[in-house]
């Protein structure tokens, strides 16, 4: 829980117009109505959200999610794949890919919706599926992996933008996930040239080495090193010095 306010806080000192719901973690809502209750208080009043969001449609997650409600939060629930209880569904898998399958979602959606839901998420449904749901509902629904008939439309940036490159992260990113840019390659790319770099010793360079002393107070400085019997300090000093000016040497030449 206390990751999760962490996470909300960052976003609520970012963001100006948007909604703001934070994700009540697993663990934070199932025991009784009193914690989720309590813990939804806590998104609000210490993370700064708007409203909070639950996974599940059945059994205590209603019930959950009513308390909530009641207690004057806004709730926004979660069918079909949630993640918190991959365990339970066997993984990462879509729902509703059978007729029972399907009216068991539809059923949990419109039990959220009797609980006073403002909106549900729609997670990993075939089109019609979802189609259906957002047709049933009298609230909106937000869809992600769940075609384009939802009222709404959510995904992951780090997705989008193509962020994680790391061969594990490729093999689990969504198939329903469009990648609008490469991002995670820029930034791939500017790491190891970075590393390379300091390395081999050419970064910093003169250009990003912008302090200096005077050539007076340096001379005072190396006096006062060799005088104190640090030989060595005194040394490497001005070899420093011999090299910032040979690096702003080279770096005029290259502009010229």
């Amino acid at each position: 829980m206390d990751d999760m306010l962490l996470h909300c806080r960052a976003v609520a000192r970012g963001a100006r117009r948007s909604l703001l719901v934070g994700d009540l973690p697993f663990g934070s809502y199932e025991q009784s109505p009193s914690q989720a209750v309590a813990n939804a208080t806590r998104l609000l009043k210490e993370g700064g959200m708007d409203a909070v969001k639950l996974e599940g449609g059945y059994g205590s997650r209603v019930t959950a999610a009513k308390a909530i409600v009641e207690a004057g939060i806004a709730v926004m629930g979660h069918v079909g794949l949630t993640p918190q209880a991959i365990s339970a569904l066997g993984g990462f898998r879509p729902q509703g890919q059978t007729s029972s399958g399907a009216k068991m979602v539809l059923e949990h959606a419109l039990a959220l919706q009797e609980s006073g839901c403002f909106a549900i998420v729609l997670e990993c449904l075939p089109s019609p599926v979802s189609a259906a749901i957002t047709s049933a509902l009298k609230i909106p629904t937000i869809g992600i992996g769940a075609g384009s008939k939802c009222s709404g439309q959510v995904l992951v940036y780090h997705d989008i933008l193509g962020m994680m490159q790391h061969p594990h992260y490729v093999k689990v990113t969504p198939k329903f996930c469009k990648q609008y840019a490469q991002v995670g390659n820029i930034v791939n790319e500017a790491l190891v040239s970075y590393r390379e770099e300091v390395t081999n010793g050419t970064f910093p360079s003169r250009a990003h080495s912008p302090y200096q002393m005077d050539a007076a107070e340096l001379d005072s400085f190396i006096g006062e090193l060799e005088g104190s019997g640090l030989s060595l300090a005194a040394e490497a000093a001005s070899t420093a010095s011999k090299g910032s000016s040979e690096n702003n040497e080279t770096v005029v030449q290259v502009k010229r």
